[in-house]
């Protein structure tokens, strides 16, 4: 639904150039519910600003749908934003002067959707859908701060968009209602439309469907930043522009036992399986693991062959990102912290193989001798 194509974005100043995007890559699905989020200064506000077309790329591409955002002019995309998309903003941006239901109806007169009276009968619709129909009549000043952002979900909602940009939408509300509000976008997600939010709430963005994470103007990948939060952000930009994206089909084996190994895994969809072999040629399972996991640090960091085989989950399959040994071995090296919380779990993980082992093997020497 959106894709941006090496979008580089430069601004000119006084004080020299300041690169606020730098060649920066993403592609999101149609019905995805994505959180943006990063410290100020990161370029949250610039991305936004591409996928909008408020402003645009210095070089690069910006897609939505199947239309090119750098190649129109301002009027085209005047025209296709008000038809495209919704969006909502943190100081909710109500015309004062208009009732809450003229504040909803203004995007299709804007654009010439819809004719007078079924103008009129959409946003009573809309007021309705978010339970503000009762105060249809009202000025935005007569309802509290939670109400008008309801009211301006609704606005955002008139011309019936694909696409709805949030711009840090519970900010200036309470918790309370913020989950309120917060339920609407899930339900609107659950209805096909795609919705990129920004945020700060960490609380909010852990319950999207996925997390876009922004630094010094680059995306971070969320599973590397996820599974190693002791790395530094120079440090997280530089694992995210070496990780390979793998796939593997139910059943492929991933790592084989006793063999050399190659990779540090980080599961991003579906499962891998872990399996030792026992001494009679049969296996066992010790674990499954799934999203956020990792798995092949143990060897990387103590040095020897693989411990157990690795196979992709046998009705999910796997899809991972991957640091090959050199790319590993310079994390944990210039980040103590990032290595002991590493190894912390590799110990763990040992311990919990041996003891598998032991077991597979008890079970053996107790089977009674074939006949």
């Amino acid at each position: 639904m959106i894709e941006l194509r090496n979008v580089l974005k430069v601004y000119e100043s006084a004080a020299g150039a300041f690169t606020a995007l730098k060649s920066v890559n993403l592609q999101i699905a149609r019905g995805e519910f994505v959180a943006i989020i990063g410290k100020s200064g990161s370029g949250k506000s610039t991305l936004i600003n591409m996928i909008t077309g408020i402003d645009r790329p210095s070089s690069g591409e910006v897609l939505v749908g199947d239309t090119a955002l750098h190649t129109l002019s301002e009027g085209q995309m005047a025209v296709w934003r008000g038809r495209n998309l919704g969006i909502i903003f943190q100081f909710f941006q109500l015309l004062p002067a208009l009732s809450i239901v003229e504040n909803v109806m203004l995007p299709m007169d804007f654009c010439g959707m819809y004719t007078p009276r079924e103008r009129r009968e959409r946003a009573m619709m809309l007021l309705d859908q978010v339970g503000m129909a009762d105060n249809a009549h009202k000025l935005p000043s007569a309802v509290s701060g939670g109400q008008q952002q309801r009211v301006a979900i609704a606005r955002a909602l008139a011309n019936d968009p694909p696409v709805l940009i949030a711009d840090e939408p519970t900010g200036n509300l309470d918790s309370k209602t913020a989950d309120s509000v917060f339920r609407m976008f899930e339900q609107l997600a659950n209805q096909g439309k795609t919705i990129l939010m920004v945020t700060h709430d960490q609380d909010l963005a852990r319950r999207v469907t996925r997390t876009v994470i922004i630094a010094d103007g680059e995306v971070i990948d969320e599973y590397v930043a996820r599974a190693l939060p002791t790395l530094s952000e120079k440090q997280l930009i530089w694992a995210s522009h070496n990780i390979e994206t793998l796939s593997y089909p139910p059943g492929a084996t991933i790592v084989h036992e006793g063999m050399p190994p190659e990779n540090f895994y980080i599961i991003t969809k579906g499962a891998v399986e872990i399996m030792l072999q026992q001494p009679g040629g049969s296996e066992i399972r010790v674990t499954t693991m799934g999203v956020g996991q990792y798995f092949g640090e143990i060897e990387l960091l103590h040095g020897g062959r693989n411990l157990a085989t690795i196979r992709a989950g046998t009705k999910t399959g796997v899809e991972v990102v991957a640091l090959d040994r050199s790319e590993f071995t310079r994390l944990v090296t210039e980040s103590p912290k990032t290595a002991q919380a590493i190894d912390q779990i590799a110990g763990e993980r040992t311990a919990e193989n041996l003891a598998a082992r032991q077991v597979g093997e008890e079970v053996d020497h107790a089977a009674p001798p074939l006949a």
